[in-house]
């Protein structure tokens, strides 16, 4: 975990994955993966996921946990990939949440970072 000088006495933990999926990812398969991520991770859903589309960009989906959140960012062209930005004061297991993504989402290739 990677965090700044400021607040301190507070924790944060963010983590960032990438990866081109074998398919499209449709509204639905978003909201799937953003509960399933909470229970893989351990967290409590306080708001169910949202999704919207932008016909230029494609899917964008938000949770809200109680220890903050996560989003993901889905594109067909050029071709199907998934950014997933997850965002939390409390600790999560990295390979975790990269595992679950690279299987839930079929990605062929993954690459994630924490910041």
């Amino acid at each position: 975990m990677v965090q700044g000088n400021l607040a301190l006495e507070i924790y944060r933990q963010r983590l960032v994955i990438e990866g081109y999926c074998q398919e499209k990812v449709t509204s639905e398969k978003i909201c799937h993966y953003l509960n399933s991520l909470g229970k893989e991770l351990g967290m409590k859903v306080l708001l169910e996921p949202m999704t919207n589309k932008s016909s230029k960009y494609g899917w964008a989906g938000w949770v809200h946990w109680e220890s903050s959140g996560t989003h993901v960012y889905a594109w067909d062209e050029p071709k199907p990939f998934v950014t997933c930005d997850i965002y939390t004061c409390k600790k999560f297991d990295v390979q975790k949440a990269v595992d679950f993504t690279k299987e839930f989402f079929e990605m062929t290739e993954v690459d994630f970072r924490e910041v």
